[in-house]
């Protein structure tokens, strides 16, 4: 089977990472959309795992949560009519956690917004930090028992709730594409001892952004939303695997990854291109050649 050279998978990984399309990619690489979905696949995979093993003993100060919605296959709503719909089409939430100071995102997670996940999730960050912090989520009520377990009294946890509104001086079909206007903010203390004037959402609602404009599977109100629930995780992995340790931070002027003490250097989409060539399987090696025997014509 012939290998893509290592160019053409940098241009690939590159396109997805920008916010193309598989179609868009596939046709600016010149190359199919299986062999891009495939090249998206085995690089998310490997960005998984390098997160999973490398980013831990995180030493962060504060810490914000927050959770980012998108749907697979169909909205929630048109799953029972959809036709042919996989397991877990319908609503999908990407749960994340982000180190306010130097902007890493520490933990991730793609599923659900239940109580299970947030203490999945809750959990695997905590796992990777390496001292007390103080956090800070929404009001989703899932979070309480989840901070509670994963914690104890070992964190300073404050949530923000957010009050809305209706969007003032729009009627008619331009209120659908507005968000709720923000009215005002509660500041509810859990857990410890937080400093109210850290208690914030910003930074990782910021991300939020970044997130949306670097996926284009996250793009509403387009044909662009995943198929698969696990291409759609393979896709995330790769982002953030770009966003911690390849995209230079605006503010920081350094990678996340850097600025976290996770690495002393900026990688670049080459650096993406090895991972994947790192978990492939070494080539199996040919038996000797044998030469075939004629058939005896008796």
């Amino acid at each position: 089977m012939n290998k893509l050279g290592a160019k053409t998978r940098s241009l690939i990984i590159r396109l997805l990472v920008e916010g193309n399309s598989i179609r868009a990619t596939s046709r600016i690489a010149d190359v199919s959309k299986n062999t891009v979905n495939k090249l998206l696949i085995d690089a998310g995979k490997a960005c998984s795992d390098y997160h999973d093993k490398n980013v831990r003993d995180v030493k962060a100060s504060v810490i914000q949560c927050d959770e980012i919605w998108s749907f697979t296959y169909a909205k929630q709503k048109n799953v029972k009519t959809a036709k042919a719909a996989p397991e877990h089409a319908g609503d999908t939430w990407t749960w994340t956690a982000l180190d306010s100071q130097s902007k890493l995102i520490v933990s991730y997670m793609v599923g659900g917004r239940d109580s299970e996940y947030a203490i999945g999730f809750m959990d695997d960050l905590r796992a990777r930090l390496a001292n007390r912090v103080q956090l800070t989520t929404d009001g989703h009520k899932a979070y309480l028992e989840a901070v509670e377990g994963a914690f104890g009294g070992d964190v300073d946890y404050a949530q923000l709730i957010k009050l809305y509104g209706e969007p003032t001086g729009q009627k008619g079909h331009e209120r659908k594409y507005s968000p709720s206007e923000c009215t005002g903010t509660k500041k509810r203390v859990v857990e410890g001892n937080p400093v109210k004037a850290l208690v914030s959402t910003s930074h990782v609602e910021r991300q939020n952004l970044t997130m949306r404009m670097h996926m284009r599977r996250f793009t509403r109100l387009t044909n662009a939303f995943s198929k698969k629930v696990e291409n759609h995780a393979y896709a995330v992995s790769l982002h953030f695997m770009y966003y911690n340790f390849v995209k230079v931070h605006q503010t920081l002027r350094v990678t996340p990854a850097m600025a976290a003490g996770l690495t002393d250097r900026l990688w670049d989409i080459e650096d993406l291109v090895a991972l994947v060539d790192a978990k492939e399987p070494a080539p199996k090696k040919r038996g000797p050649y044998k030469k075939r025997q004629p058939e005896n014509s008796n």
